[in-house]
């Protein structure tokens, strides 16, 4: 099955994956918030299929804005759920595509942290809660 994406969704996808990047680096207190961004965005130019081709496109026109994390996350987690259900109606492989390179973009973008951040865990179950909620 193939999926039309206009402008605009693509700019949602991009928005919800690169948004939950944003979104764990701003709330990261052991100071590697760029270590974050690095391997979060690595992990979301690495995607296959369609989803890839719209995330390793170049990625401007992204309105994340915020100066705290509250900010960031009341624009991430509803485009994030916005893209799953966009996704889900036209093609549900591509909506788990999308949900599990979102996930794995963000074990990536912790993998340098030798211990468990109760906070970035509850950003991730949060960022979660939001792709399953379609």
């Amino acid at each position: 099955m193939s999926i039309t994406l206009t402008d605009q969704d693509k700019i949602t996808l991009r928005t919800a994956a690169y948004g939950a990047i944003s979104l764990l680096a701003a709330a990261d207190a052991t100071g590697k918030p760029r270590k974050i961004a690095a391997n979060g965005s690595i992990a979301l130019t690495s995607a296959t299929g369609p989803i890839g081709h719209v995330l390793a496109e170049k990625s401007s026109g992204v309105p994340l804005e915020g100066k705290s994390v509250a900010e960031i996350a009341d624009q991430v987690l509803p485009a994030l759920t916005a893209s799953t259900t966009l996704l889900t109606k036209q093609d549900p492989a591509e909506a788990a595509n999308f949900r599990s390179t979102v996930l794995l973009a963000i074990e990536a973008a912790q993998a340098h942290q030798t211990r468990p951040n109760p906070v970035l865990a509850d950003l991730t179950r949060q960022i979660t809660a939001a792709l399953d909620a379609a």
